[in-house]
């Protein structure tokens, strides 16, 4: 008899949250995913990916209840015993008439395993997690249902056609969605990249919840590029959302959060519970005993299989700005208010905001624990990190719910944001003016009112630097540590830099008439470069390692990244100058598809596909797409990036009247900032 049936079950590491936190959770639910009106892809390489249909159903905390059809019902018990397992498994019906999701189950009751938070009043720990009987649960009890192969299964209303050999969907997209149309002729280019993007979209149990890195068809070792990467999905996420298309960042969002808590070792020793994954991939392997019949299983990666096994300290950050701006797009508010996704954003924030020895505001990081995920002389605070945590910070002000468990939590926000937001834009920010006054900098001064206060020698100013810089503009350095500045321009920092207003609004309009008046150094023949200049002879030896990957102008030495093109035309918009933007794009329009979408380009002005450069990038193609249709909804990309906060330069939190000191360190600095 063919039967179907379904199964809850959850081994996870012990963990203080809830993972099943409101109705119609799309990790459980499976839903239909659409695909908008999109016709004649006479120049797609790939078929459409086929999404199946599945039946819905809803979930709740107490007593787990799915039912997909009359006959087809499953049931959790209230508790379970938790494991350390390392995978997330359900069986999906794509190779067999069975399908068992497995599912967390975490308890009855929602204040007996969540986060709470203490205030401490005179104490610089803020916040204390711990977990109520978190251990003590009674064992999961299953029931199972098995139905016939005589019932009938109600059909879908089928809207896809054949067009050019592909299975297309013709609907009007993710819930009948309507406010993203445009009168413009959709061009060649673009529907061919909505093609390979949907193409490359995986499936979880039947439900969409990502794509992978690259689907190079030519890459015989794709290494991790078959995986889906947090950093790397968030233009598609963006894309599929822009376009109406919300269910698959939904799912995503959901996904990862519950990878948040599972087991992750390396050497014996586990890093802070709030870490997200670097990526994760859905493995199909067959059932013990069940021929025919295979399981989907969730294998994520916290870095311990990484290239150096650095932690991605990229990916929670990314979460929450994902988490935001999937709520500002389709409205769907109700996510941020789960109990489970509340307690992964405080998760990631204890994890940023635990004190440690660091007299500064930024967080301290590893080489390679962001998109350049490679040796680049980037250790200490780069700003990439500082830019996204300060984005972080203010998408978590933003979501949190404040009552008296998250209120110290919500203070501790708004300080960090003052201190932050002073700190970059006081000693990272660079001009002509500033380059003269490092110049003459006096060293060695002991004193709280030096004005080296980093001990920064002269000598460190590059002679590129002396004639690069431009009159009129500016930008934020790399890096910052005690008698050390790296003034190499790295783009996607001071791209979020002016998204968040982490710099202030002179300074970012001083970045956009740099990138105006030094683009045939930034942006030449393919946009953008991810920094500037690269580290050649003896200086990429010792930073790089003589790393065979990043030669000098080529990868993350001063390669060009289309996928940059989104966050440039966020910016752009942001500043009322998307003219760069159309410059910028109408560029890479010419040659993406041409070249197969590549991942970078090489070479100075990047002429040059990159010699160990991936084809058909998602990236690439997701960024050019949400590029396109940024331009086209400047209204949208409004809700995507955050104006001045005039109120943060004055919580100053310094404590003068504790310490005794007469005067604040930021007092002198405020008025011209």
């Amino acid at each position: 008899m063919n039967t179907t049936s379904c199964i809850g079950l959850s081994t996870m590491k012990p963990c203080c949250r809830l993972l099943i936190g409101c109705r119609n959770s799309s990790i459980f639910a499976i839903r239909n995913f659409h695909h908008s009106s999109v016709d004649n892809f006479s120049k797609s390489r790939y078929k459409l990916h086929d999404l199946k249909g599945f039946h819905d159903c809803s979930s709740k905390i107490l007593g787990f209840r799915c039912v997909i059809d009359p006959n087809r019902k499953v049931f959790c018990g209230s508790g379970s015993n938790w494991g350390q397992a390392r995978v997330f498994t359900s069986v999906c019906p794509n190779r067999s008439g069975r399908c068992i999701s497995v599912i967390a189950n975490v308890a009855s009751d929602y204040r007996s395993h969540s986060t709470s938070v203490e205030a401490h009043v005179n104490e610089k720990s803020f916040e204390t997690i711990y977990i109520h009987g978190g251990l003590n649960v009674k064992p999961l009890v299953i029931e199972r249902i098995e139905r016939g192969s005589d019932v009938a299964i109600p059909e879908k209303e089928d809207n896809r056609v054949e067009v050019n050999g592909s299975n297309v969907n013709i609907s009007e997209g993710l819930n009948d969605s309507k406010f993203f149309t445009s009168d413009r002729e959709v061009s060649e280019v673009e529907k061919e990249a909505w093609d390979l993007l949907r193409s490359v979209v995986v499936d979880y149990c039947g439900n969409p919840v990502g794509t992978v890195a690259a689907s190079d068809p030519a890459d015989k070792q794709p290494l991790n590029y078959d995986q889906v990467f947090i950093r790397d999905f968030v233009p598609s996420a963006l894309a599929f959302l822009l376009n109406g298309e919300g269910e698959i960042v939904k799912n995503f969002l959901l996904h990862t959060l519950q990878l948040q808590s599972w087991e992750k070792t390396v050497d014996c020793h586990s890093p802070g519970q709030g870490l997200m994954p670097a990526s994760f991939k859905v493995r199909s392997v067959p059932l013990d005993g069940r021929d025919g019949e295979f399981e989907d299983v969730l294998d994520p990666d916290f870095g311990e299989s990484a290239i150096g096994r650095v932690a991605p300290v990229d990916s929670g950050l990314w979460w929450i700005i994902l988490l935001r701006a999937y709520g500002k797009i389709t409205g769907d508010y109700a996510l941020q208010e789960r109990v489970d996704v509340q307690t992964g954003i405080r998760l990631i924030l204890n994890l940023c905001l635990t004190d440690g020895f660091d007299m500064f505001p930024t967080l301290l990081v590893t080489d390679g624990s962001c998109m350049i995920d490679r040796r680049m002389g980037i250790h200490g605070h780069p700003l990439e990190i500082q830019a996204l945590f300060y984005s972080a910070l203010r998408s978590s002000r933003e979501m949190l719910t404040v009552n008296d468990a998250t209120s110290n939590l919500v203070a501790a926000i708004n300080n960090r944001l003052s201190a932050l937001s002073f700190h970059i834009r006081e000693y990272y920010w660079v001009d002509m003016k500033k380059i003269n006054e490092i110049y003459r900098y006096k060293t060695e001064e002991y004193s709280t009112e030096a004005i080296n206060k980093f001990n920064i020698y002269p000598d460190q100013i590059p002679s590129w630097l002396l004639d690069w810089i431009p009159d009129t503009g500016g930008y934020l350095i790399g890096n910052l540590q005690p008698a050390h500045m790296d003034f190499r321009f790295f783009t996607l920092g001071n791209l979020w830099s002016i998204v968040s207003s982490l710099g202030s609004p002179e300074q970012n309009e001083g970045i956009l008439n740099l990138v105006e008046d030094k683009w045939d150094d930034l942006v030449s023949f393919m946009p953008l470069k991810i920094c500037y200049p690269a580290l050649e002879n003896e200086e990429w030896r010792i930073i790089t390692g003589s790393d065979p990957k990043n030669t000098p102008w080529s990868y993350h030495n001063g390669g060009s990244w289309p996928t940059l093109l989104w966050q440039f035309t966020l910016a752009c918009i942001k500043m009322k100058r998307p003219e760069l933007a159309r410059n910028a794009i109408a560029l890479a329009e010419k040659r993406l598809s041409e070249d197969h979408w590549p991942e970078y380009y090489d070479t100075r002005h990047g002429k040059f596909i990159g010699k160990q450069s991936r084809l058909y990038q998602t990236w690439t193609i997701a960024g050019f797409l949400t590029s396109k249709m940024l331009l086209e909804n400047p209204e949208m990309a409004s809700t995507l990036f955050w104006e001045e906060d005039y109120n943060l330069l004055e919580n100053c939190v310094c404590g003068l009247g504790k310490t005794g000191r007469k005067k604040c360190s930021r007092v002198a600095a405020r008025s011209p900032i």
